[in-house]
């Protein structure tokens, strides 16, 4: 089996979340995590979690938005108001709708998530729960990422201000001091460069610029936090022993994700890479292609055509059990489309 060349832990390491021991936090041993339903996001809460050696100790809520129909474009909207806006359109035309098909109105309240252990991020509910068992249980440690979650993190600490410590990840560009500790890449709480900054009025600098150095509230990393450490690598390297070992190396994992509204691409960047991978395919022994959720037809297609007969080249395309972290234990080098920060991060930290 292939080393993975990543540092051990070292000697001593505290194994539970002592960094919040003392003050009026004591020892923290629960934690709320707040997602999104975005794994991008979600990840970036466990990944922390995991590091403070609260794995077993989490609860999972999610902030859902309405979906089908005219909500696709109504994602601009803050999502309590999302809600309310598809509550009073459900009352004008369900009634109507159901009368029709001779159906029952469902209740709105009513969502299928397809995970029974996930419940509906309630600010109210979280920061009662936290009020009521911090006698017997201790503070709770509160882990939220994503635009939706801020809301929610920010009104649990206003509501238990002296029973939670809220850590809100990602930049949430506004009343830093709404939260414990944020904790947010460099590129993202410093989005202009510092010849792009020097080019905005002086008398507009402070509006748009964030301050240098941060607040003390605010923590700066290099990526972005994932669950890729020594510990889920090593199981990872076990788990894929038998399918990955044996391939000829070096194995070169590519992994496609899908554009944003920064980062915009399509067929273009479908035959860019498949130009760029049919150049270096001589020199690989092994070529594994992943596609993600967010990956659009038409790139993965061009892919498929390109790649899928090649004796050389394996393409995952969501069958079976997911090999990302198998890729990461075990991959020589990678290729990442720019659009995912976290996938880039997972890869720098592998040392490949």
């Amino acid at each position: 089996m292939r080393p993975i060349r990543l540092p051990e832990q070292s000697v001593g390491r505290r194994s539970r979340a002592e960094v919040f021991e003392g003050g009026i936090y004591g020892a923290i041993k629960r934690v709320v995590v707040i997602g999104n339903g975005f794994s991008g996001a979600e990840s970036q809460c466990i990944g922390l979690v995991r590091a403070l050696g609260l794995s077993g100790c989490h609860s999972l809520y999610r902030v859902t938005r309405p979906r089908g129909g005219i909500n696709g474009w109504l994602h601009w909207l803050p999502v309590s108001l999302h809600k309310k806006v598809n509550y009073i359109m459900r009352q004008i035309y369900s009634p109507f709708q159901m009368e029709a098909r001779g159906d029952e109105v469902v209740p709105f309240a009513v969502q299928k998530t397809g995970l029974s252990n996930v419940l509906e991020a309630d600010a109210k509910q979280i920061a009662k729960m936290a009020r009521d068992t911090f006698d017997k249980d201790g503070p709770l440690l509160v882990v939220a990422s994503g635009r939706d979650t801020i809301p929610v993190a920010s009104s649990i600490k206003r509501l238990a201000p002296e029973n939670v410590f809220v850590v809100q990840i990602q930049h949430p560009r506004s009343q830093l001091n709404r939260f414990d500790l944020v904790i947010t890449p460099r590129h993202d709480f410093y989005p202009l460069t510092p010849h792009a900054q020097k080019q905005i009025p002086w008398f507009l600098r402070r509006w748009i610029t964030p301050r240098e150095p941060p607040d003390r509230c605010v923590v700066l990393t290099v990526g972005a936090l994932h669950q890729a450490d020594s510990a889920a690598l090593r199981s990872a390297a076990s788990v894929w022993h038998y399918e990955l070992s044996p391939l000829p190396k070096p194995l070169l994992v590519v992994n496609i994700g899908g554009p944003t509204s920064s980062c915009q691409y399509g067929v273009d960047l479908a035959k860019q890479l498949t130009a760029m991978l049919q150049n270096v395919l001589w020199s690989c022994g092994s070529l594994r292609i992943s596609f993600s959720r967010r990956t659009p037809e038409k790139v993965s297609k061009i892919l498929l055509k390109e790649f899928s007969a090649n004796p050389k080249v394996y393409i995952w395309v969501g069958e079976g059990p997911n090999p990302h972290m198998g890729h990461l234990a075990w991959a020589n080098a990678f290729v990442i489309t720019a659009d995912s920060v976290s996938m880039l991060s997972e890869a720098c930290t592998t040392g490949s």
